[in-house]
C-alpha cells in the first residue's frame, strides 16, 4: 500500500486557499491508496475556534471530492462546530463518499485547546485495503495506553501541528508507540507558521522495527511517500511474539 503524506503550510482561516495548496500537492505526487493531511489542515491550531472553526462541511466536502477524484482515502482533521462548543475531527474518508472521523481525545492543556474544545471518548479504526488504521491527533502521541494495540490495528496514522521546539518528543515518541505496538506509524506535520509557533514538518512513516521507510526530516512543504505491507506486520508481529507479553490495562 502506498501512503503519501501531504506536509502543507497552513495559511491562517483560509480553508480554500490550503484546500488548493493540498491539490497541488497531489497533482505532483505519484498515485498513492492514502494521502494524509495535517491536523487542522483547513484553517491551522485554531485554539480559539469561534470565527474559525467549520459550521457548513466545507472541508469535509472537498475531502469527498477528493477521495472519490483520485481513487485513494483521504484524512485529515479540522476544527468543527460541534452544539455549543467545537471538535477537532480526525476524518479518514473512502472514494465511495464513506468515511469514519475520530474527535481528539488528548486535548492540549497548554495551549488552551481545552477551554473551547470538546473531548471525544472513543478510539476511532478506520480500514481500507485490508489495513486497519487508528487514528491519532497531535498531543494524543504521547499517552502510551490510549495508543496501545488491542489486537485491532495494524498502522497508527497521527496527524498532528507539532512544533520545532519540541521535534525531539516527537520522532521519539512515533517511533517509540511503532516499536512498542509493532505497527507502522505515519506522521504528518505542518510547516510554517501561524500566530502562536513555528513549525518544520519532519512528517515520516515508520515501519515495526522502528526504522524509517520514508522522510523525517524534511523541513518544506512537500509530500512524503513510502510503501507499507500488511503481511510484514503479521509476519514480525508471528515471529516476534512481543505482544503477547504486555501487561494487561485497560482504559
Amino acid at each position: 500500500m502506498k501512503i503519501t503524506i501531504l506536509q502543507t503550510d497552513i495559511e491562517w482561516s483560509l480553508p480554500l486557499q490550503n484546500a488548493q495548496k493540498a491539490e497541488a500537492l497531489i497533482s505532483s505526487a505519484p498515485p498513492s491508496d492514502v494521502y494524509v493531511l495535517p491536523e487542522m489542515w483547513s484553517t491551522g491550531f485554531a485554539t480559539q475556534a469561534r470565527g474559525i472553526a467549520e459550521s457548513d462541511d466545507q472541508s469535509l466536502q472537498w475531502m469527498r471530492r477528493t477521495a472519490r477524484r483520485t481513487g485513494s482515502a483521504i484524512c485529515g482533521s479540522v476544527s468543527i462546530v460541534w452544539g455549543d462548543s467545537h471538535r477537532n475531527r480526525h476524518y479518514f474518508v473512502r472514494p465511495d463518499g464513506t468515511y469514519d472521523f475520530y474527535d481528539k481525545h488528548h486535548l492540549f492543556r497548554h495551549g488552551g485547546e481545552d477551554r473551547e474544545y470538546e473531548s471525544g471518548d472513543k478510539r476511532t479504526i478506520a480500514e481500507w485495503q485490508g489495513m486497519r488504521f487508528l487514528l491519532l491527533t497531535c498531543y494524543d502521541l504521547r499517552f502510551p495506553l490510549w495508543c496501545r494495540y488491542r489486537e485491532d490495528y495494524d498502522a497508527i496514522i497521527v496527524v498532528a501541528n507539532w512544533p520545532k521546539n519540541r521535534m525531539n518528543a516527537w520522532h521519539i515518541l512515533l517511533r517509540a508507540r511503532a516499536i512498542e505496538n509493532q505497527c507502522y506509524v505515519i506522521g504528518a506535520n505542518r510547516v510554517g507558521r501561524d500566530p502562536y509557533c513555528q513549525y518544520t514538518g519532519h512528517s515520516v512513516i515508520i515501519d515495526p522495527k522502528g526504522f524509517t521507510v520514508s522522510g523525517g526530516a524534511t523541513e518544506g512543504e512537500t509530500i512524503v511517500s513510502g510503501e507499507i505491507s500488511l503481511e510484514e506486520v503479521q509476519s514480525f508481529r508471528e515471529k516476534f511474539e512481543v505482544l503477547k507479553d504486555r501487561d494487561n490495562y485497560t482504559l
